[in-house]
């Protein structure tokens, strides 16, 4: 009889640990030897212990509402019986959404050093969970100090090439909280479309919110569908999903592409550009030679007049105004141009689009914002106060944390989620090989900077171009599992980082991705 309950205990024990498959792995994890759980039924209430926390508790209950089919009563008194706890702990960490958690028979205590830590605590008690549905959740004792690396973990969504409805970018935004990221960078302006309403310009919803088809397979295609597709958001859809982001503790950077990636607002406003058109909405992928016209005033009010809008809409600090990828072709053969060049002492079209980015700049900044912008930005002169977003691999981020300007890294090797993920895809990519081991692996803070330069890069985030991606399922299968990889690299310790480790977790977490029925890439290198 004893051998029988050593071995059940064993089995038990074995239990325990396996559920117990966090990512991003915490700072520090320590589980106690005699091994217990804590189970969590419709009867366990969640005790606000703190003020504020109910953001936490409302997603909380979300969340086991959805996969697990019950809600727990949130009360706002103490009571003894076991429960779940949120309160606050006094943590000593530089960066916001550090937390305390410990898990014991009188239930779950979660504290956070604000109430960013305490949702991110339960982000971690989610993880613990059983993958299967349940009305009876045991979680195992232990104990977890945790905080994140980096104040930027963002990811980025293309909602231009194709356009995705107000479900699925909170279904998104559910996908970054999850993983403890903080940042979505919402590329809303695009050559192939325009997705946010500007109440003083219409056209550019009207007429630039739409293209009459698209090319078919991997550019320069095999013809085109001729089907109409576009979409936009309105004022009130972005407040909606700006709240709903809130909640989540996740911040929403809106992107207005400037001065390239123009066509659908040259469409829209024939004027805005250097030949005055006729121009369309294009119906392919790449890079256009028509963009605004850097020589024509009313470029800049126009520009102005959209932020006008734009910006009260989005809290947060950063708008991002693109920069990359801007031919000058038009430039050289504009008369305008040549004479802003001419009366601005600018020795080549670089600096012209130096002296654009850098004229957006100031106006950005007398709104009380931070201009962001794609590491062309740097060509011709950086403007004062921007932050780089390092596309092109990591030069122009150490470029520019060597200039003492903030950076974030989005180096296209090692984060861009439009790349192939397998050597054998079943579908159209932009092409590239980013395996899931790749984006593991990767290290934001490069070794060219000191130890004061790396101060200046806040992160890193994962980038989502849609030219092949036209349906929700297709970017849930190219961003999962590369997400769950670049959440451990940016919240995690790196020296806690183990590829054998991390893929031994990674197999409970596409359990998750079936509880969730979220698609992903199954066959993952």
């Amino acid at each position: 009889m004893k051998k029988v309950w050593v071995f059940a205990s064993l089995l038990l024990t074995i239990s325990t640990y396996a559920q117990v498959n966090i990512i991003p792995q915490p700072a520090e994890l320590k589980m106690p030897e005699n091994a217990g759980q804590f189970v969590i039924t419709a009867k366990t209430p969640i005790i606000l212990q703190g003020s504020g926390l109910e953001n936490a508790a409302r997603f909380l209950n979300e969340y086991l509402k959805q996969l697990y089919g019950f809600t727990l009563p949130i009360i706002k008194k103490e009571s003894k019986v076991p429960a779940i706890r949120l309160n606050y702990d006094r943590l000593d960490h530089p960066i916001p959404g550090a937390y305390n958690m410990e898990i014991n028979a009188k239930g779950v205590y979660i504290g956070g050093d604000n109430a960013t830590g305490a949702f991110y605590g339960v982000q971690t008690l989610l993880q613990l969970l059983p993958v299967e549905k349940s009305t009876s959740l045991p979680v195992a004792y232990l104990t977890i100090k945790d905080y994140p690396r980096f104040e930027y973990r963002g990811l980025h969504l293309d909602v231009c090439r194709h356009f995705f409805p107000v479900s699925f970018v909170k279904r998104y935004i559910d996908y970054i909280a999850l993983h403890k990221m903080n940042y979505f960078h919402w590329h809303l302006t695009e050559d192939q479309g325009w997705r946010i309403e500007i109440r003083k310009y219409p056209n550019l919803t009207r007429t630039g919110a739409w293209r009459n088809g698209t090319i078919i397979g991997r550019y320069p295609g095999t013809g085109n569908d001729s089907i109409r597709h576009g979409g936009f958001y309105t004022q009130k859809e972005v407040k909606e999903i700006v709240d709903y982001a809130a909640k989540r503790y996740v911040t929403i950077i809106p992107e207005i592409e400037m001065p390239g990636h123009a066509s659908a607002a040259l469409t829209a406003y024939p004027y805005l550009g250097c030949t005055g058109g006729p121009y369309q909405v294009q119906q392919t992928w790449g890079v256009f030679d028509d963009v605004f016209c850097a020589g024509n005033d009313s470029v800049f009010t126009f520009l102005q007049n959209v932020l006008d809008e734009v910006i009260p809409l989005f809290p947060a600090k950063y708008v991002h105004i693109g920069g990359d990828e801007c031919p000058k072709e038009s430039w050289k053969k504009c008369a305008k141009c040549q004479k802003r060049m001419a009366d601005n002492k600018l020795k080549d079209e670089h600096e012209l689009q130096s002296y654009f980015v850098q004229r957006m700049e100031k106006y950005i900044n007398s709104k009380g914002k931070t201009m962001i912008g794609w590491d062309e930005i740097l060509e011709g002169g950086l403007a004062p106060n921007a932050v780089v977003m390092s596309w092109r691999g990591e030069k122009g981020g150490i470029e520019a944390a060597k200039q003492n300007h903030d950076v974030i890294m989005t180096p296209g090797d090692f984060v861009y989620l439009d790349h192939s993920q397998t050597k054998k895809e079943d579908s159209v990519t932009i092409g590239g090989y980013t395996p899931v081991k790749e984006i593991y692996g990767y290290e934001p803070l490069p070794k060219e900077l000191n130890e004061a330069e790396r101060k200046h890069v806040l992160g890193a985030q994962g980038n989502v171009w849609t030219e092949y991606m036209g349906n929700v399922k297709k970017v849930e299968y190219m961003i999962f599992p590369r997400v769950s990889a670049l959440s451990e690299v940016l919240w995690s310790p790196s020296e806690k980082r183990n590829w054998s480790d991390f893929e031994n977790r990674l197999q409970t977490q596409c359990k998750r991705y079936d509880l969730w029925g979220t698609n992903y890439n199954k066959a993952f290198e």
